[in-house]
């Protein structure tokens, strides 16, 4: 079938011939014609003036542009000669065995981990929001890090409190900070900056529980949790307190990382958690001076992992300064120079994991969780 198709002229122009015509049009993660997935919403026919309303499962979709020109050229072929088609999107909920109770607003949670520090994970996340945020989304980010918290410097909120407000039922909720219209909570906005949070595990999941249960989060497309490294006691209260969408590793090429990439993808399958996709950061370098091409970390493993372990490869982010200017600076990547190499891989990575999201949620992915602590198995 594919997302292009061909139709004829013929005929009077009904809403029945131009339903057919659109479903010539594929869309190529779901394997389905529009029509059939329900994305044809609204059709008006007025002589040979027609208008349509189609309706993608989010904003950031990755052919959205070619859709809209497949449709109006395919109902131009019967005849009309005046063309508008509206492109809207609304994200599905996560279709997992059981409503979020603690976020009812939130339709898709998301877990950005990796299996060891260093790879330039919360880099990444904060990117991601922000990029799948200037696509229309409504996006929001928890930093799950509760020892080594990031996202009030990168996000250029680190002199800033949320307040807090009580709500009809009489609970008091912290409202969210937001940045580059992302909305935020981090430990880091509750302690003094140079204090170490020296807390034990059960402390620390008890704070990740709070900010799922007592944040004003409204509607959010997207939730993106910014994990802490390893597989440990955040991993596990997130899993279980939560019904997750799914989960994405960040690694870098080298053999090392990928090690460890593959443990924490074992881990979220323990936790049935669907992994959406792998992405390789610090692919390559470029030098700004020659032009000249380096494999610091090696390159390729993200791929050769995903293959391995049967998962997409949502994409490769080169190493540039400007990354880690960004995040010191406050301004993320996508922001600060959207136009960079780097900013154009980060947005194609966001619309493929938005891609996966939809493709797990009509799969309904999500299994339901079964935890056996202690054993080794």
């Amino acid at each position: 079938m594919g997302l292009f198709g061909t139709t004829s002229n013929a005929g009077t122009i009904t809403e029945v011939r131009i339903r057919e015509a659109l479903s010539r049009i594929e869309d190529p993660d779901l394997h389905r014609d529009i029509v059939s997935l329900g994305f044809v919403k609204d059709i008006t026919i007025d002589g040979s003036k027609v208008a349509v309303r189609i309706q993608l499962t989010t904003p950031a979709c990755p052919v959205k542009d070619q859709m809209k020109e497949a449709a109006e050229r395919l109902i131009r072929e019967l005849g009309a000669t005046d063309v508008q088609v509206n492109m809207t999107a609304q994200v599905p909920e996560n279709s997992g065995r059981k409503r979020n109770q603690l976020m009812p607003g939130v339709r898709n949670t998301i877990a950005v981990a990796s299996g060891k520090g260093g790879v330039g994970k919360s880099t990444v996340a904060v990117n991601l929001a922000v990029a799948l945020a200037l696509e229309g989304s409504r996006v929001g980010l928890i930093d799950a890090d509760i020892y080594g918290p990031s996202a009030p410097l990168m996000f250029g909120l680190s002199d800033q409190r949320p307040m807090m407000f009580e709500n009809t039922e009489g609970q008091r909720r912290l409202v969210p900070l937001v940045a580059h219209g992302v909305k935020v909570m981090s430990i880091g906005f509750l302690v003094d900056p140079d204090q170490a949070v020296i807390w034990r595990g059960p402390m620390a999941s008890g704070a990740l529980r709070q900010f799922m249960s007592d944040v004003e989060w409204e509607e959010l497309d997207y939730l993106i949790f910014d994990m802490p490294p390893g597989t440990g006691d955040i991993q596990l209260t997130l899993a279980q307190t939560i019904p997750l969408t799914g989960s994405v590793i960040v690694t870098t090429p080298q053999d090392i990382a990928l090690a460890d990439a593959r443990k924490g993808l074992k881990m979220f399958e323990r936790l049935q958690v669907p992994v959406l996709g792998i992405i390789e950061n610090m692919s390559y370098f470029v030098a700004p001076d020659t032009g000249a091409r380096y494999d610091i970390f090696s390159h390729g493993g993200g791929a050769r992992a995903a293959a391995e372990m049967g998962v997409p490869l949502l994409g490769e982010i080169p190493l540039v300064m400007e990354m880690r200017i960004g995040g010191d600076e406050g301004v993320p990547l996508v922001i600060r120079n959207p136009d960079a190499e780097p900013a154009a891989n980060i947005r194609t990575i966001a619309r493929n994991l938005a891609a996966q999201i939809s493709v797990a949620n009509l799969a309904g992915a999500s299994q339901p969780v079964q935890i056996i602590l202690g054993s080794d198995t």
